[in-house]
């Protein structure tokens, strides 16, 4: 299993928004303002388009774990503590929920197995399990530099 493009470019947009934003917790203790980015900076930092990044933004945006905001002061900042934001979080945000096989999406029925699969009542279990690895990694493990 891959992640897709957008879904990996969801991780590094993430990853460098975090980095950004330093020590949140730290910041927002002492009651000041959580540093912000633009959009264009991350694409810059990144190295990937603006229109992805863009795109990319909205989703996370959409999905809960950005805030973005205009004017003097403005830009992107993360909607939650980095520690409480995880992979699957990011993941999910840019590809829905997380599932190795179609066949459990109810409204899906393009299998040419479903009449006689005996897998299908175990793929809960599997996406599930799944799942739970991903969200046992929090965005401040992916921001920290690999050595």
């Amino acid at each position: 299993m891959r992640l897709s493009s957008m879904a990996d470019y969801a991780v590094v947009v993430m990853s460098a928004a975090a980095r950004h934003c330093g020590t949140c917790a730290l910041i927002e203790q002492v009651g000041q303002q959580r540093a912000s980015v633009s959009a264009a900076r991350l694409a810059e930092e990144t190295g990937l388009p603006v229109p992805t990044v863009q795109k990319l933004v909205s989703k996370l945006t959409a999905a809960g774990l950005l805030r973005s905001s205009r004017g003097v002061g403005g830009g992107l900042r993360l909607a939650r503590p980095p520690a409480a934001i995880t992979l699957a979080d990011i993941v999910e945000a840019v590809e829905g929920p997380i599932a190795l096989a179609a066949c459990v999406d109810e409204a899906k029925n393009d299998c040419t197995l479903e009449q006689s699969c005996n897998l299908r009542g175990h793929w809960p279990r599997v996406n599930a399990a799944l799942r739970g690895a991903l969200a046992q990694v929090p965005l401040t493990q992916l921001a920290e530099e690999c050595r």
